[in-house]
């Protein structure tokens, strides 16, 4: 391992749950601040040894503007530690990894905290333009007759809000929502519905049996919602999901399509984090490693074929680092959609898109299905858009320990047109 390597000491999250259940009430701040408790804790390391802490978030609270700082002074981070958040939408729990390895190398700091926090559950409700300036309009008036003047210009369309959330799910460039991209790789790539339902069924018949065999509670710390309410697991992976259920699910995105909520990922609720050193910091008095990260890429692409990005990126790695898809033991692709996953695994193989996209000879390579995503992906477990790259990297390196294997590759797409790909690697 050289000794620009980041080493990843520990990594914990909270339970994932989905957005409007168990952890409907839950700030982002405190799961965050829970993640980052049981991640210290995991490594031995006390908070007055914590240098910095980089935390992903897309959905931006108003109260906690710079959300990292808020975690890392209420989880017990001297004041005289600097914390600050990044955001690259889905891919911002890896984006403060991969930041905090640029300070490690730099010198600035010994042991960084990074990970990711998200409550989708509470991205807000807002009002229109309109609305916004009669607000503003009342809020400046003097007088009880100027108030109710403002007052008898409110209409019913000043009272409908506009959700926070599919704003954000959309992008601004192409005007698609994030649904609309995966229905676009669907006809491009001819993924038929029953194909994605059964890479649905199957990423819930894998986390379920994950959780069933207690694999997901080695990397979750349970949260207490409320005196004697303790959520222990995640709450998305469904062990009595059936291909018939998925069936009966209508599309969402185009009346015609075929991506459905089943064969999406569901918006969530969770946070994760990691405790990071560079590899030559690593001593016999640190705990010992749970892998490390060697080397990352990041790409962009067409933000209406956003769901590509995977594929750009990992051309990117592989062209860096030399090695190619034969070299990984274990994969995790992101799955915000099962026609996005299938689109990449299709593209992998594709020559004609390796030569047209990537400017190759032929294909990158074929992903084993057997080894992709073996314990279950978003579409079961959640996708806390700002956490799910920190939970991606914990779940993967784990998984690499646990079967004795070396090396694996993480990637997923990323809202507006981006890709991410990492190379981890278990400590032995």
């Amino acid at each position: 391992m050289s000794s620009s390597s980041l080493a990843i000491l520990s990594g914990m999250r909270t339970p994932f749950c989905k957005a409007y259940t168990a952890m409907v009430d839950v700030h982002a701040v405190d799961l965050g601040v829970s993640a980052v408790a049981a991640a210290l804790g995991k490594a031995n390391i006390a908070t007055g040894r914590v240098d910095e802490v980089v935390m992903g978030n897309v959905s931006g609270p108003a109260d906690s503007a710079n959300i990292a700082r808020v975690i890392a002074l209420k989880a017990g981070v001297p004041q005289n530690r600097i914390a600050h958040t990044v955001n690259r939408n889905c891919a911002s729990g890896m984006e403060s990894i991969l930041q905090a390895w640029q300070i490690l190398n730099e010198g600035r700091a010994n042991t960084v905290v990074a990970g990711g926090t998200e409550s989708m559950s509470n991205i807000p409700l807002l009002v229109g333009k309109s609305a916004t300036k009669l607000l503003a309009d009342l809020a400046r008036a003097k007088t009880l007759f100027a108030k109710m003047k403002i007052l008898s210009r409110l209409r019913p369309k000043h009272l409908k809000p506009v959700p926070g959330v599919m704003l954000g799910l959309t992008d601004p460039f192409c005007g698609l929502n994030m649904g609309q991209t995966a229905e676009k790789l669907a006809r491009e790539f001819k993924i038929s519905r029953e194909a994605q339902d059964r890479f649905a069924l199957d990423s819930h018949v894998k986390a379920a049996a994950a959780r069933e065999r207690c694999f997901l509670s080695g990397e979750i710390t349970p949260f207490e919602t409320s005196p004697g309410n303790l959520i222990e697991k995640d709450n998305g992976p469904r062990s009595n999901q059936t291909i018939e259920a998925l069936k009966k699910l209508r599309p969402i995105f185009d009346a015609d399509g075929s991506v459905t909520p089943g064969n999406s990922c569901p918006l969530t609720d969770g946070a994760a984090a990691v405790v990071l050193t560079r590899s030559d910091l690593v001593d016999s008095d640190s705990v010992k490693p749970l892998g490390y990260v060697t080397s990352y890429a990041i790409a962009g692409c067409d933000p209406s074929r956003m769901g590509l990005g995977p594929v750009y990126a990992t051309a990117k790695l592989l062209k860096q680092t030399g090695l190619n898809l034969n070299d990984f033991d274990l994969f995790e692709i992101n799955e915000a959609f099962a026609a996005q996953v299938l689109a990449c695994l299709a593209a992998f193989e594709s020559d004609e898109f390796a030569k047209k996209e990537l400017g190759l000879s032929k294909a990158l390579g074929t992903i084993p299905v057997d080894r992709l995503n073996i314990h279950g992906g978003a579409i079961a477990l959640g996708h806390p858009v700002g956490t799910t790259g920190t939970r991606m990297i914990i779940t993967l390196l784990r998984a690499l320990k646990e079967k004795g294997l070396q090396r694996g590759l993480a990637t997923l797409c990323v809202g507006g047109g981006q890709g991410v790909a990492m190379v981890v690697e278990n400590s032995n």
